[in-house]
């Protein structure tokens, strides 16, 4: 995995770097971090030391250490200054090296290496002409932004300057980190979660796919470089495109509007829905001892796809099943025109990790032991995707 710097200045959402810190160890990262000394005043080093299981760095002249901003450059495969004040950007712009953290911006630039900058600040510091001017200095220099949200401010207004999405931010550095420029120009469509079949206004079909791998193959494809694209029943805040769904035939609908080289079908799609949906809550009261629910089936939406597919498109499909799974997975990849198939472990729903058996149109079959569905998604993408 990848050696991430962090680096923090003084502002008040300095604390949400915790969990910036919590997301890159919980997926085997390791993290170090560089403060300004101001930025002491908003974290503390024994959290973070505690977190990252790393010295926390933000003496300028140390009797030990006083090459540390070549060695954290030499270490580090991104550096994410998170939150960066407006103080930071502008002697970032110009090359002042008054404190460690700028220090190691300077070195680290002209490493080339990925740089990552989210900043917080009131609006009209962020909308201040001078700051912008720096901002783009900097954007040409090669470094990377994500831009601050509108929200609820320190200051007790409302307006953009608020810390982007944690989330986001910690996404975008990994693809800082992982991208490979050829797959810039293609575009990759995963499905997720479980489809819900409407009974009427309350009440619907469901089942028991959590969504996790589809998110997991969505998110490496976009730590990759692809132009992703995801059609999903659960709410996800990415920095690729989502479109919402809940029916299969949602779901159909969706697909049959974009275009793609890859698909990865990794949602459970319901087989049936109710032939007759309810504008109202039905209510028990109206009804005696029995009630009748009608189902047809639904619409096979990876075949439907498949069936019109170009040279130059590639489809996958997923296949759970608790008799005879590998038998059931090679009769579905016929069948329904795929040219790789992914046989799901049915004890893997709703946990965070999976094992799973990748089948192509050959016969050829990968078998992928017990492991986390991150991981079990780069493999698969590594696989289907040439």
């Amino acid at each position: 995995m990848a050696n991430v710097l962090i680096g923090i200045t003084s502002s008040i959402a300095a604390y949400k770097v915790y969990e910036l810190i919590r997301l890159y160890k919980k997926n085997n990262n390791c993290v170090r971090v560089v403060l300004t000394k101001n930025a002491l005043n908003f974290v503390s080093p024994l959290v973070i030391e505690t977190l990252t299981n790393e010295k926390v760095f933000f003496e300028q002249f140390s009797p030990r250490d006083n090459v540390e901003h070549i060695e954290l450059t030499k270490w580090a495969d991104v550096f994410v200054i998170v939150p960066i004040s407006a103080n930071t950007i502008s002697k970032c712009a110009y090359g002042i090296c008054d404190n460690l953290l700028l220090t190691v911006f300077c070195a680290y630039l002209g490493s080339k290496k990925p740089i990552l900058l989210a900043p917080a600040m009131n609006e009209g510091m962020w909308n201040n002409p001078v700051i912008k001017e720096n901002i783009e200095k900097l954007k040409n220099l090669n470094c990377t932004f994500v831009e601050p949200e509108n929200g609820f401010l320190a200051c007790g207004l409302e307006g953009v300057g608020r810390l982007a999405d944690i989330n986001l931010i910690y996404q975008k550095s990994l693809r800082l980190v992982y991208q490979d420029k050829k797959n810039n120009s293609k575009k990759l469509v995963v499905t997720i979660g479980g489809t819900k079949e409407a009974i009427d206004s309350v009440r619907f079909i469901a089942n028991a796919s959590s969504g996790k791998m589809g998110t997991a193959i969505a998110d490496w494809a976009y730590y990759l470089g692809f132009e992703v694209s995801a059609i999903s029943t659960i709410e996800l805040k990415r920095n690729y495109k989502v479109v919402n769904v809940s029916s299969a035939c949602d779901m159909l609908d969706e697909l049959k509007k974009l275009e793609f080289n890859y698909l990865i079908m990794a949602a459970a799609v319901g087989d049936f829905r109710s032939e007759n949906i309810s504008e109202t809550k039905i209510s028990k009261e109206d009804i005696k001892d029995n009630f009748t629910l009608k189902l047809v089936k639904n619409p096979d939406v990876v075949a439907q796809i498949a069936k019109n597919k170009k040279e130059n498109q590639k489809i996958t499909g997923f296949c759970l099943s608790d008799v005879d799974l590998i038998n059931c997975a090679k009769k579905k990849l016929k069948n329904k025109n795929l040219d790789f198939i992914v046989a799901n472990d049915l004890n893997a729903l709703n946990t965070n990790t999976n094992k799973v058996t990748i089948i192509d149109k050959s016969d050829n079959i990968i078998n992928i032991d017990t492991n986390s569905k991150e991981n079990i998604a780069k493999k698969i993408l590594e696989v289907v995707c040439d």
